[in-house]
């Protein structure tokens, strides 16, 4: 006979459980951006995936190697090639001296204001640091790099063979009712497609816009600013002006006014400004993110992911957002249930 009872069981059994999940997440913290993206590369690709394995009857192994493959030449490779260069440009502008103080000179004269060239000086410095942290190196984090990705494609490749088991076992244990459940994977999905492929659309159109008008204008590396801008534009109204506005201050303090201001213009009527029409167009489509938990989701997501935070800090904060809405339709319907069942017991007396 056991001491304990069949109830204190359970609890032990629980606790026991919890105890080895906080063990076992704490476990892969390392790799917990793998499993996110994971997670979002399968949102994108589920609709692929049914049509082509489900409904044309193509073998699922092949269908989901194909998709694998044509993530990893879409997305991966070209990352990774832009963190390189990142790297390399940052480093090549640290070291160039005799441009920053050219830089510094010119300024002085542009602006009435004494400017402490040694304060400039250590910003850049920490400004270089900073992004250069943020982009991972294939050299320092390649051991790194590659465990996440084996990770993230391993995991892709069953949850995709494996699709409806994975669903299904998602609704069986998660932690609220089955309609609950169907209506949190819909949001989800609307969700990761506003930030991904919503947020993706705006950030490369405002990206190509700034390289377009640098080529335009006679700006150097157009290409390389406006892959920056695509990136930095994950961050709502601020993103585009941290690229187009200083380079618009260095043209004007070379003497190239039309050049300057031509940018400042272009920059605030029309880069700034397509941000809130495609954002319109794409609200009606697949959902909408307030730019405010783009915003916070960003600063919440650089310091835990680095540059994938720019992707991932809006969904995780969206993720809890709807979790706490859904907890709350639940708590409202169980009240609901709860008077009605007290009045009908009144009613009984």
């Amino acid at each position: 006979m056991s001491v304990f009872s069949y109830k204190q069981r359970n609890n032990i059994n629980l606790v026991i459980i919890i105890a080895l999940g906080i063990l076992i997440a704490y476990s892969l913290q390392s790799i917990f951006s793998a499993i996110l993206s994971t997670l979002v590369l399968y949102t994108i690709m589920r609709p692929a995936y049914i049509h082509l394995a489900e409904q044309k009857g193509w073998n699922r192994r092949l269908v989901a190697i194909l998709l694998i493959a044509i993530s990893i030449i879409l997305i991966v490779l070209p990352f990774y090639a832009l963190s390189s260069m990142v790297i390399s440009k940052i480093s090549e502008l640290r070291n160039n001296e005799i441009f920053f103080k050219n830089l510094l000179v010119k300024l002085q004269h542009l602006i009435p204001v004494k400017i402490n060239q040694d304060l400039i000086q250590e910003g850049m410095n920490r400004l270089g640091n900073w992004a250069t942290q943020l982009f991972p190196s294939l050299i320092s984090s390649a051991v790194n790099i590659i465990l996440s990705l084996l990770v993230m494609y391993f995991l892709l490749y069953f949850m995709l063979i494996e699709r409806k088991k994975f669903e299904f076992s998602l609704i069986k244990y998660a932690p609220f009712r089955e309609q609950n459940a169907l209506r949190f994977g819909d949001e989800m999905r609307n969700t990761t497609y506003a930030n991904v492929l919503g947020q993706g659309l705006i950030c490369l159109v405002q990206g190509s816009l700034v390289s377009l008008s640098f080529l335009v204008l006679g700006y150097k590396d157009p290409l390389f600013w406006g892959i920056i801008t695509t990136f930095i534009s994950f961050v709502p109204v601020l993103g585009p002006p941290v690229i187009f506005v200083p380079a618009a201050i260095l043209q004007i303090a070379n003497g190239n006014n039309f050049a300057g201001w031509a940018m400042l213009v272009f920059g605030f009527v029309v880069i700034i400004n397509i941000d809130n029409v495609l954002r319109f167009i794409i609200a009606k489509k697949i959902g909408n993110i307030h730019p405010i938990i783009t915003v916070i989701g960003v600063i919440i997501g650089i310091p835990l992911f680095g540059i994938l935070g720019l992707v991932f800090g809006p969904l995780l904060l969206s993720y809890f957002i709807l979790l706490v809405k859904i907890y709350e339709t639940s708590t409202l319907a169980s009240e609901r249930l709860e008077r009605i069942k007290t009045n009908n017991e009144h009613m009984e007396l």
